[in-house]
This record gives C-alpha cells, sequence and structure tokens, in this order.
C-alpha cells in the first residue's frame, strides 16, 4: 500500500472512531510506528486530523480537550528546548504571571535556585512546582478549579488579575496562528488567558509547533497581543516569517 492510500484509510478509521492511535495503526497496516507517525504528521499538516499524545483525532472537533496527563507527555523534547529558550525571558528581578499550561509548568519547575521575583499563577500545578523554591515570592490566584486542567477561573481569578501589573506573563495556548489568533477548548479558560495578557507589560506565548494552526472554540486574544513567540524549529521559517511581518518576534528553539 502506497502512502496516499495508507492516509486515506487512516483518516476513515479516524472519521469512524473519533480516534486512532499509532501502535494499533502499526499493526493493522504492516508498518513500522515511525511510518504512522509520519502519515499522521502529514494528515496533520493538511488539517485533516489533530496529532494528539499517541495518536491523532479528526480535525474539527474543537471541543475536544486532552487531560492535564495526556498533554503532558505530548511534544515532550519540544517542550524542554522552549523551556531553556524562555529562562533567558526571565527578569533579574520584579514580576511574572505564569499562566496554566504544561510548558510553563516545566518553566516553573526549572527556575533557578538563585532568582528572586514575585511570581502570580491560578495554576496549581504551576504553583506546586515553586511553592518549595526560596527566592520566590508566590500568590496562588483563587476561583473554580477546572478539573481538566487544575487551573483557577470566573470570577474571582478575573478580578485578582485585573488588580496587578506585571513584567512578564509567560502565557500557553491550545492554538495560534495569525490568522485564527490564540484559541483554547473553554470560555472560562480563555477569559482567565485574556485576563492573563492585559495584566502584564510583556507576553510571552509558550506554544510547540503542533499548536500552528490549530483552532479551537473560545478565542482569547490575536497573536498580535504577543510579544515574544517561543516553540520548537517544527514550525517553518516561512510561517516564522509571517508571525514576524505582522509584529510578533519569533524564537524556534
Amino acid at each position: 500500500m502506497y502512502a496516499p492510500e495508507r492516509q486515506q484509510a487512516i483518516l476513515r478509521l479516524a472519521r469512524e472512531s473519533g480516534r486512532v492511535d499509532v501502535l494499533s495503526l502499526a499493526e493493522e497496516f504492516q508498518v513500522t510506528a515511525e511510518t504512522v507517525r509520519r502519515d499522521l504528521k502529514a494528515l496533520d499538516r493538511a488539517g485533516l486530523v489533530r496529532r494528539v499524545h499517541g495518536g491523532a483525532i479528526p480535525a474539527g472537533r474543537l471541543d475536544f480537550e486532552p487531560d492535564l496527563a495526556e498533554r503532558e507527555g505530548t511534544a515532550a523534547d519540544e517542550k524542554d528546548r522552549i523551556v531553556r529558550a524562555a529562562l533567558a525571558e526571565l527578569p533579574d528581578e520584579g514580576s511574572v504571571v505564569l499562566d496554566a499550561g504544561t510548558t510553563v509548568a516545566r518553566l516553573a519547575a526549572e527556575f533557578p535556585l538563585d532568582c528572586g521575583l514575585t511570581v502570580v499563577t491560578h495554576a496549581l500545578p504551576v504553583a506546586a512546582r515553586l511553592a518549595d523554591h526560596p527566592g520566590i515570592d508566590l500568590h496562588l490566584v483563587g476561583g473554580r478549579v477546572r478539573h481538566r486542567t487544575r487551573a483557577a477561573v470566573d470570577a474571582w481569578a478575573l478580578r485578582a488579575y485585573g488588580e496587578i501589573r506585571a513584567d512578564v506573563a509567560f502565557l500557553g495556548a491550545n492554538g495560534y496562528s495569525p490568522d485564527l489568533g490564540l484559541t483554547t477548548p473553554d470560555l472560562a479558560e480563555a477569559a482567565v488567558k485574556r485576563a492573563v495578557i492585559a495584566s502584564a507589560r510583556r507576553v510571552v506565548l509558550l506554544a510547540d509547533s503542533a499548536k500552528y494552526g490549530q483552532e479551537h472554540f473560545a478565542r482569547f486574544g490575536a497573536l498580535t497581543d504577543v510579544d515574544l513567540l517561543i516553540t520548537d524549529s517544527g514550525l517553518s521559517p516561512e510561517d516564522a516569517a509571517a508571525i514576524e511581518a505582522a509584529g510578533t518576534e519569533v524564537v524556534r528553539a
């Protein structure tokens, strides 16, 4: 079977069952897991499926939101490179806001022991990583905690962010592009992310390249609301140039 034929069959299976996984597809088509990953990448680039941990789902399911454990294992190497680049954006002193998201949580875990910053976050995983840091003055924003993301949302969180002005905010997103803007599956999460953007003088988006071109239900801003995008080398130079032409600096780690 040629690759285009196999990819069409994979797409049909994804649409019929709602999800496909790499190992089952490799067994089904008698190819290696790496071959299946290449097929899924090609389908993802064509906008026909969306890659998730261990497999893919059909494109167009804008309400789909993987849980925290599943997102932790997705694009791990890319996220590590993004975090290393993001460490250079930490101010020597002052205040930062850390949004919810697995890449931002990885950044929190890598804060140098000698840094002394005021940190504000509404994300429990982020707060847990910084609670014992000797140099961090940690402020935890409250609200209703969403189980899927372990992040506080609703009026309490929005009010708290409305009262601060931080030096830098590190932001997460489920999807981004110059045309589609910044999106996430949940309206309450989107409202808090919008408040995070407004709470800081400088906004740094940490998002791996697989999220480029993805669109989700709730839009919370334009890509031009971001001063700096830190992503991985999977984002093409042409796409990076288009983003920079619109006014957002790009680092491909």
